[in-house]
């Protein structure tokens, strides 16, 4: 239950554009990968939650979010985080560490899949 801790604040960053969710999700060392035009892209944790400047998105009526699985072993841990937006339909893969009793994000991988005929 406590490894869940990070990820709903993952996931109230989104909805209220909040950075201060995402800096209690993210340890401060996080990076995240993902794929952009082929080629491998990293931003630290930092770079991420600078982009959260709120207010929620105008569309947020219509944006879903869920974590759709955690797998636990002992302090180490991961993560699937689905983002259905009107548009796009993320899918977030969270590396967790349990770090002097607190769960953190340590990593984030990701994939954007576009909606057809949006």
């Amino acid at each position: 239950k406590a490894a869940r801790v990070p990820l709903e604040h993952y996931l109230q960053g989104h909805a209220t554009g909040d950075g201060a969710h995402f800096r209690a999700a993210f340890h401060p060392e996080a990076k995240l990968f993902f794929i952009r035009e082929g080629k491998l892209t990293t931003r630290t944790s930092e770079e991420y939650i600078a982009g959260a400047r709120g207010p929620p998105p105008a569309d947020e009526a219509q944006r879903k979010r869920w974590i759709e699985s955690v797998d636990i072993a002992g302090n180490a841990g991961v993560a699937k985080i689905i983002l259905d937006y009107p548009n796009t339909r993320f899918v977030d893969y969270m590396s967790l560490l349990k770090e002097n009793g607190e769960w953190k994000i340590v990593n984030k991988t990701f994939y954007a899949e576009p909606k057809s005929g949006k």
